[in-house]
């Protein structure tokens, strides 16, 4: 294990050994942080690439998973990143005049087929760059990149959230009081954020452990999750051609990971039990992080369910379901339909009372998460009451 590896194993057993005193779940210890998962052997989600041959873009899986490659083409999480500005970005092409106020700050988003230009004033000073690239979607927030002069990466301290149809603070980037323009446009992204940024939001961006901005792929495509597919698409050819054993392919699934890994798998985009416990994030906000709140529910059980990982209910080659009843056949894996129902190894969970549908609106509530200024379901699976206080 790398030395980065090693500091993180240190944080995390003291971390583990000071919420064991304060009662944490034993149902937790088979999670890891991204951190210690990237230092481990073998592929996982945003780790650095040795060459940028290695990745072959979604055209090079379309040949033999054509099906695979279209749908996923609608999945948002492939559309999480796009070049700011009027022609390829929904939010801006559709908002081309966005503005904000804040005390006497002013700002300012304007677009159009070419480019989106970021503006703040005072109303004596005024500072314009153009914005480079646009992260999230339409439906839950976007938030955006540029460059100065300097050749740095800043990031705007505005976000265009669906909810307020106009610009709000980007999370955790609030300033009431700024000191100058300058302050209160933007914050300087350091290269090692830059670094963690696109590798949740593009594919094959960090090569031989540097950002690579000019060769990346927008979004999350099928290399994101499967790893780099030259070799791959090599080792099927001389399959094909009878002169190597599908054994040797070259490519990942996380379909065959145990389960507590495979929802690490997703957390290291979505945030594991541990990333978010070493981030210090609490509360309401930590409902962003699903991953985090799923393995807290109490039918996680001791080593995790197959039936309960991420994929088991979101299939990243398919849209985002939104109904509540599109879900109802995950929880019906393990409860039973009625009362008198036995209950078996396969269906250990009692049916529910109350009805045998839309089971997600009682028991994935929606929580308020004021930063993001919209509802997010909580994947902590409970019986959830009225009025009760949020369950950390």
């Amino acid at each position: 294990m790398s030395a980065p590896g090693l500091r993180s194993s240190f944080q995390l057993g003291i971390l583990f050994l000071l919420l064991a005193w304060t009662g944490i779940p034993r149902t937790l210890h088979a999670q890891l942080s991204t951190q210690d998962h990237l230092a481990d052997p073998g592929f996982w989600p945003t780790q650095a690439a040795a060459s940028r041959q290695d990745f072959i873009g979604p055209s090079g899986c379309q040949a033999c998973h054509a099906e695979k490659v279209a749908s996923q083409s609608t999945n948002a999480m492939s559309r999480n990143l796009v070049h700011a500005d009027g022609r390829d970005d929904k939010v801006l092409s559709a908002h081309q005049h966005l503005t904000f106020s804040v005390a006497q700050y002013h700002y300012l988003i304007e677009s159009d087929a070419r480019h989106s230009l970021y503006s703040v004033t005072d109303g004596k000073e005024t500072l314009s760059w153009p914005l480079l690239w646009a992260f999230g979607t339409p439906r839950v927030g976007q938030s955006y990149l540029f460059k100065k002069d300097d050749g740095r990466f800043y990031e705007a301290r505005v976000t265009y959230f669906p909810s307020l149809k106009t610009l709000g603070f980007t999370p955790s980037r609030d300033l009431t009081a700024p000191r100058s323009v300058e302050e209160a446009m933007d914050r300087e992204v350091p290269a090692a954020e830059i670094s963690r940024c696109f590798g949740c939001h593009s594919t094959a961006s960090n090569i031989a452990g540097n950002f690579n901005e000019a060769t990346l792929i927008p979004g999350v495509t099928c290399e994101a999750c499967h790893g780099p597919g030259a070799k791959h698409v090599a080792a099927m050819k001389d399959f094909v051609a009878g002169t190597q054993s599908p054994g040797t392919s070259g490519i990942f699934n996380s379909a065959h990971l145990n389960p507590s890994d495979q929802v690490d798998f997703c957390g290291a985009c979505h945030g594991t039990w541990w990333d978010v416990k070493l981030s210090g994030t609490h509360g309401p906000s930590t409902t962003r992080s699903a991953p985090y709140r799923l393995v807290t529910s109490r039918c996680w059980g001791t080593k995790g369910d197959a039936r309960l990982v991420c994929t088991a209910c979101h299939d990243p080659h398919q849209p985002l379901q939104t109904a509540a009843s599109d879900y109802d056949r995950a929880c019906l894996r393990c409860h039973a339909t009625s009362a008198a129902a036995r209950l078996t190894a396969d269906h250990p969970g009692k049916a529910c009372p109350v009805a045998q549908k839309d089971c997600t609106s009682c028991h994935m509530p929606k929580v308020y998460v004021p930063e993001m200024h919209d509802n997010f379901t909580d994947h902590r699976i409970r019986i959830a009451r009225a009025g009760e206080s949020f369950p950390e």
